[in-house]
């Protein structure tokens, strides 16, 4: 790779770069402070549990949740995923009832939610369904109900897909939900940060995300949100130190530490709230409309080279109906050489950094017709430019 300014086009996959405020918060830390929380009485261990403590509530207060004590941090979104949904079925099992609980979810999920379903599966506790999806991955409202049963008591989703960045209708799904008694959970990897995400509004009974992502945090920290009625319905998975009732050798029931156990990973829980607070300051809203700006002009000059190249997962009849359906990931297929080529040239020779293949999603491939091959993801984030879409667009008209 040359010495060219890289373009970085992956932030589906992470953000980068970061807000200055994020690496400079982690190193103050870890230079100054870089103490343990719960663990000790000097008042440099409760500043910076004040500091985790704020972080909860930026989160809790983002996504309108019940309390900052029902925010959880993990290291990230998978493993969150994995604690709500095995927890929830294996908690459930603790009955006995030898009753299947049956999990609705939809085409395009990631292997995070795809893999604990199989694993679950396979241990004979669950049947899962996949809800259809159009070609162009829009999810079939109308199927949802016709799909629920007696034994139908989760619905697992993701809010928008990371391989075509199509927006699920959260408010109609969760209404559904609310009719059949269905607890909603949502995964939020590519939402937060960028979309409003309401718990009560929209039904959700436990919400996961992840920081690395429009949050605009480091990698390694993740968590989820539960409401008070999902709390006692989730197994803890792992259990340890907490710093709290430690003359008990059992878990704690309460919150947050029935699922915190061990260290945790300060920094970059720190790191996480001045990403938060970036966004705070710059606005949500002027974030996610200056991504669209950028992802509907290299649109435009997509459509331009449809002699070369291949979009997916965009309904070119609604991309102008003033209703976002997308975010601004875009998934394409040369037509003239292999897809893993066209990224590997794209980085080598012109500095674009984008990825290629199956994006941990390979029924969502499968649904748009690119598997086995997958495609290449462009993902646009907010330190994206104008002249980074000019010169991606004038690099893919020229390679040949």
């Amino acid at each position: 790779m040359n010495d060219k300014k890289i373009i970085y086009l992956d932030n589906a996959c992470t953000s980068f770069p970061k807000p200055e405020s994020v690496s400079n918060a982690m190193c103050d830390f870890i230079k100054n402070k870089g103490v343990n929380i719960s663990r000790s009485s000097y008042s440099l261990s409760f500043d910076a549990l004040d500091m985790v403590y704020n972080t909860r509530k930026k989160l809790n207060d983002l996504f309108n949740g019940d309390s900052p004590n029902n925010v959880v941090f993990t290291k990230n979104i998978t493993e969150s995923l994995n604690i709500i949904i095995k927890g929830y079925v294996y908690k459930k099992n603790e009955n006995k009832t030898n009753k299947k609980i049956h999990i609705l979810t939809s085409s395009l999920e990631h292997n995070s939610v795809m893999r604990p379903l199989h694993d679950l599966k396979n241990e004979n506790l669950i049947d899962f369904d996949r809800i259809p999806c159009d070609e162009y991955g829009a999810l079939l409202i109308d199927e949802i109900e016709k799909m629920i049963n007696p034994n139908t008591e989760l619905l697992i989703i993701q809010h928008a897909s990371n391989v075509i960045g199509i927006i699920n209708p959260l408010f109609e799904i969760g209404q559904i939900c609310i009719k059949h008694n269905v607890n909603l959970i949502i995964d939020s990897a590519q939402s937060a940060g960028l979309l409003d995400i309401d718990m009560k509004k929209f039904n959700i009974k436990a919400l996961c995300f992840t920081g690395h992502k429009s949050l605009l945090g480091p990698q390694g920290v993740g968590g989820f949100l539960l409401t008070n009625e999902m709390v006692p319905k989730i197994k803890n998975l792992f259990s340890g130190g907490t710093g709290s009732i430690s003359n008990s050798e059992e878990q704690p029931s309460f919150m947050p530490d029935k699922f915190e156990s061990g260290t945790m990973n300060i920094p970059n829980i720190i790191g996480l709230y001045e990403g938060i607070s970036f966004i705070e300051k710059i606005g949500k809203e002027n974030i996610l409309n200056k991504e669209q700006e950028l992802f509907h002009h290299f649109l435009d000059g997509l459509y331009k080279l449809d002699k070369k190249i291949k979009i997916h997962g965009i309904n070119k009849n609604l991309i102008n109906d003033n209703t976002m359906h997308n975010l601004a990931v875009i998934s394409i297929s040369s037509l003239t050489m292999d897809n893993a080529k066209l990224s590997y040239i794209l980085a080598n020779e012109y500095n674009i950094l984008t990825r290629v293949g199956l994006h941990c999603a390979p029924n969502a491939h499968k649904m748009l017709y690119t598997f086995p091959l997958g495609t290449v993801r462009f993902s646009i984030g907010y330190f994206n430019t104008f002249d980074d879409i000019n010169k991606t667009l004038l690099a893919l008209s020229e390679i040949e």
